[in-house]
């Protein structure tokens, strides 16, 4: 059995262990739920509080010239673009993921009917996250496509049934499922079809390579893995090929060649700045550039390595932890791994299935500070009647140690040993899981 002192050396030799220290955590709580809202980092209250009494009460609106907030949206993108795999200049941080999602699948959909006018279909997972299936369903009753979903094994086959767009998350939200981005996007560009990738679930916890994969667009958020903090600014990124091919549809002042010189006709800026719409949310675009600051510390731990290759390195080791001290203590407690084993299909999270009592044995684990989430089954989604409910434990490498991980599934031991998550408190339903 692995012991928790074993643990305990584990996180001694972490090269990446200070690292810790950069964020303000809660004495007595191991979060696992960093893959839906990030930790705060330490820095961030101070520099978001400077550009509330300094920047915007002492230089008012003189500060979109003096402290750079007109161009922060594309020196954020330029911090994101390095974790993704992309040029300097090729990204932007602005909206929501669902705002963006539309935006690139819009540009997707206008560019197949260009190319490939016959094609009338965009394929996507089940299980996609639902806000992506939402926005495609929408776009396709607009535009005359259908939309198809299937499972991930179906997807080649999908393909060839006249697809004009393919649209995945790169990481699965519910299971942790990862997609081989460079492989299913060379498969998409075989059949003709145009890809789209959602990298809510991976951007800044698995490395990605959107240029040399030869992705088409992409979009993500920065408030899970990025800790921007709750609702910041999401990010998206087009392909320098098709980045000045046409207009995306929502054509706001932002987004516009020379915003002040307020003409009444709408010129699209070049590039990935015509991807902006409104006037931009500079409290929340500076704690999400705070928090950015963080993955630049990776290098003076490492700095023989690549930051998001030395975060994967550990983030595949924690989860390993995790499974293995599941396979070691949990048997007989009715719960499922559906986290892939495999180390090049696997996110950085694990997930646990119960057909039972899933959503009280978080709310049990969250009243003894293990925080994690619950994810609906498969009858909530999608319809269907087969499908158990979600643990959903989100390790993150900047700031969790292998420690962490041992105590976690201790206390997770003890609510099943003792029966605790049966009292009635942890089955009252709340409207966040």
């Amino acid at each position: 059995m692995t012991s928790l002192e074993h643990c305990q050396a584990l996180d001694a030799k972490d090269p990446l262990r200070p690292l810790r220290e950069l964020f303000s955590l809660p004495a007595g709580v191991i979060y696992l739920d960093g893959n839906s809202l990030g930790a705060l980092p330490r820095t961030a209250a101070a520099r978001v509080a400077h550009a509330v009494t300094q920047e915007w009460g002492d230089g008012l609106i003189r500060s979109w010239n003096s402290a750079g907030w007109f161009d922060l949206p594309q020196r954020v993108g330029d911090k994101i673009a390095r974790l993704v795999g992309a040029s300097a200049g090729t990204v932007v941080a602005t909206d929501t993921t669902s705002i963006n999602l539309y935006k690139v699948l819009s540009a997707a959909l206008t560019i197949a009917a260009q190319d490939v006018p016959q094609r009338k279909r965009v394929v996507s997972e089940r299980s996609n996250f639902p806000t992506d299936l939402y926005i495609a369903q929408a776009l396709c009753q607009e535009r005359g496509y259908e939309l198809l979903l299937v499972e991930a094994e179906q997807i080649d086959a999908a393909l060839l049934a006249d697809a004009a767009v393919m649209m995945l998350t790169h990481v699965n939200y519910r299971t942790g499922a990862m997609f081989d981005m460079a492989g299913v996007t060379a498969m998409a560009h075989a059949s003709g079809a145009l890809m789209v990738w959602d990298l809510a679930h991976s951007a800044g916890a698995v490395p990605v390579a959107l240029e040399a994969d030869n992705a088409d667009f992409a979009v993500g958020c920065g408030y899970k893995y990025l800790n921007g903090g709750p609702g910041a600014p999401a990010f998206v990124w087009v392909h320098p090929r098709h980045t000045d091919r046409f207009w995306q549809p929502l054509a706001g002042w932002w987004g516009h060649a020379a915003p002040f010189a307020f003409t009444p006709e709408y010129r699209p800026a070049s590039g990935i700045s015509r991807y902006l719409c409104g006037t931009q949310p500079i409290l929340s675009m500076t704690a999400l550039d705070c928090a950015l600051d963080c993955f630049l510390a990776v290098q003076d731990c490492v700095p023989a390595q690549d930051v998001m290759a030395a975060l994967r390195a550990k983030s595949l080791a924690l989860t390993d932890m995790f499974i293995t001290l599941f396979d070691e203590r949990c048997a007989g407690y009715e719960l499922e791994l559906v986290t892939p084993r495999t180390h090049a299909v696997r996110g950085s999270q694990v997930s646990l299935a119960r057909t039972t009592g899933a959503y009280a044995i978080m709310q049990a684990l969250i009243a003894r500070g293990v925080i994690g989430d619950f994810r609906a089954g498969a009858a909530a989604d999608t319809g269907k009647s087969e499908g158990a409910d979600i643990l959903r434990f989100g390790l993150t490498p900047l700031y969790l140690g292998f420690a962490d991980v041992w105590q976690a599934l201790e206390h997770l031991c003890q609510i099943m040993d003792s029966g605790e998550w049966r009292d009635d408190k942890f089955n009252q339903k709340h409207a966040v899981t």
